[in-house]
């Protein structure tokens, strides 16, 4: 295995994935936190720092931050999710010392400069005014906020207009002592890079981190229920979810499986019952995602109002379908070989290794072994996901719709439905 791992005295964990026949390097940050650490005075905090940390230290400006990577052809981003912050450059081999400075120099001396703190407000209110325009995104925000409820984790990630509005430069410099610290921090490469001289690299240039914090969160809280929002909108989007599993549940990949075998291609039981031979909808599809504590499945469809009483009777009897009978063998391994597609041919990427081995380390406290993750995958049994989906569909459930909503069954013969 080409994957190394070191741990530095202070904390600090470095993951490196050696691919030495190529030109270039994928390196970042990836740390422990994201917008279900927030206090919920604060939501949206861990995006507006994700927005600023390339915005100036005490030797750079934000333009010789981006003229530095890009002069050399390399290219910058981050990222904010519910339970991940990083920040990541992909650049020719020879120029990683050059992207080490600057990772750790923003790292560890971000100044949010005021002008550019003013500059991203904006920028992020901008933002959630174009998501308030994209109702199929705004459908999983309300799906979130009604499976859990008065919590962190059922908040938008980019926070609401209010509170970025009125967060102030303090409150960005907290979050960053609390949780940019070497026990929550994974650095991570992958492409053309030395293991040993990569660690010693990083053990010379994150010598300013803030001190360790044992800051814990708010423990996921379940919950579920209705909520419908009428719209004037061409289409009502449905979201129909249940509590899932956490991502160190033993049958974490007969969840995923059981996703795809639902809704994860043009193959799977929705798409093929509900578009292909119904035409009641142009999108569908289900998955399944985990936390730390807790997971979600999820399915969704884009309905025309016109269709939108046909929808959830005929979701509710493909559920019913995988959990009385085991999926075929065909579609257990067409599932089985989509995942596995996914997690390989992600491999061609550095981007993706360097974010895929970091996530991995932090989830898990160890470096990804690819072959056993696939053969976990393969020993899934028919029978392991018809006793997941058992174990999932009789939860209750939470449905999210917005748009016109006339037509919409109620949410007790939604259950009802679901009891049989």
């Amino acid at each position: 295995m080409t994957i190394k791992t070191t741990t530095l005295p202070a904390g600090l964990r470095i993951i490196t994935d050696t691919v030495p026949d190529i030109e270039t390097v994928a390196i970042g940050a990836w740390a422990d936190v994201g917008s279900r650490h927030e206090d919920l005075k604060h939501n949206g905090v861990a995006h507006m720092v994700e927005h600023m940390m390339f915005n100036g230290t005490p030797t750079r400006t934000s333009l010789q931050i981006a003229e530095a990577i890009e002069d050399v052809g390399g290219q910058v981003n981050a990222y904010t999710s519910r339970e991940i912050t990083a920040y990541y450059i992909h650049l020719l081999k020879n120029d990683m010392p050059m992207a080490m400075h600057i990772l750790s120099d923003i790292m560890q001396r971000p100044t949010f400069p005021d002008a550019e703190l003013e500059k991203e407000r904006g920028v992020i209110l901008q933002e959630i005014g174009m998501t308030n325009d994209t109702p199929d995104d705004v459908v999983f925000d309300q799906f979130q906020e009604t499976a859990y409820p008065d919590q962190s984790l059922g908040t938008s990630i980019l926070g609401s207009e209010a509170i970025i509005n009125g967060m102030k430069k303090e409150t960005l410099y907290e979050h960053v002592h609390r949780f940019y610290t070497p026990n929550k921090l994974v650095i991570s490469a992958a492409g053309n890079v030395d293991h040993d001289a990569f660690v010693k690299m990083t053990e010379n240039l994150f010598t300013d981190l803030p001190k360790n914090s044992d800051r814990g969160y708010e423990p996921a809280r379940y919950v579920g229920g209705d909520s419908r929002v009428e719209k004037d909108l061409e289409q009502t989007h449905v979201v129909l979810g249940f509590q899932g599993i956490d991502r160190k549940h033993p049958e974490f990949f007969a969840a995923s499986i059981l996703g795809m075998v639902l809704g994860g291609g043009m193959s799977s039981r929705l798409f093929q019952e509900v578009r292909e031979k119904r035409g009641l909808v142009y999108s569908i599809f289900s998955s399944h995602s985990s936390y730390h504590d807790d997971g979600q499945f999820e399915i969704y469809a884009g309905t025309g109002p016109e269709h939108l009483g046909e929808i959830i009777p005929v979701i509710c009897d493909e559920i019913v379908k995988v959990v009385q009978n085991p999926a075929s063998l065909a579609e257990i391994n067409r599932a089985k070989a989509q995942i596995k597609a996914g997690i390989l041919m992600s491999r061609e990427s550095m981007l993706s290794r360097a974010n895929r081995q970091a996530k991995y380390l932090i989830n898990f406290g160890n470096a990804p072994d690819v072959k056993n993750i696939v053969n976990l995958v393969d020993a899934v049994t028919p029978e392991r996901v018809q006793n997941i989906a058992q174990e999932i569909f009789v939860k209750k459930p939470t449905l999210a719709a917005l748009g016109p909503l006339k037509g919409l069954e109620s949410y007790d013969k939604v259950i009802k439905r679901l009891a049989a």
